[in-house]
């Protein structure tokens, strides 16, 4: 038997702090892909908005506080991000959100059949090709983070009060 046993209900091994180095490498990452989109023409709205639901579809509910959080200083509003999961039922979104969010989750369900023909060619008839390679960058690294968040099982607690950040906007 291990000296330390990891217990699988109370406490779990913060990745982010137990390899620092590797974390920050993610970081560096992260930094890197969003100066692309920024330098692609990817708004900060249309870029939260594939978080999001990439966050969503993979059920980390960290990435999904944090990036919503981004998001309403974005502008989203709770309309926006509760028709996040039927946006295809929902006539918010426009052509190039609803491109994003298609992409999105080929890039959340790639084991299935990777980015198909069809998703590539609908995707690519709305964004440039350099809008698309930023946006498939931002997937690969929020997919990463949301992995590390839902190993570490990091937390979500109630909030007593609004986000600061939804708080000064108001």
């Amino acid at each position: 038997m291990r000296e330390q046993a990891l217990e699988s209900t109370q406490h779990r091994v913060h990745l982010s702090r137990a390899a620092r180095p590797a974390y920050d490498a993610l970081e560096t990452f992260s930094k890197t892909v969003a100066a692309l989109a920024v330098d692609a023409g990817i708004d900060e709205r249309l870029k939260e908005l594939s978080l999001i639901h990439a966050s969503q579809l993979n059920g980390c509910a960290y990435c999904v506080r944090l990036h919503t959080d981004r998001g309403v200083k974005a502008g989203l509003t709770a309309d926006d991000v509760g028709q996040i999961a039927v946006w295809r039922e929902s006539s918010i979104f426009t052509e190039r959100e609803r491109a994003a969010l298609e992409l999105t989750e080929a890039h959340v369900f790639i084991h299935e059949e990777g980015v198909s023909d069809e998703v590539y060619d609908r995707v690519g008839g709305i964004l440039s090709e350099e809008e698309y390679v930023a946006l498939s960058w931002l997937l690969v690294s929020i997919n990463a983070f949301n992995r590390v968040a839902i190993a570490g099982r990091y937390p979500v607690l109630p909030r007593r009060s609004a986000p600061k950040a939804a708080a000064d906007d108001a």
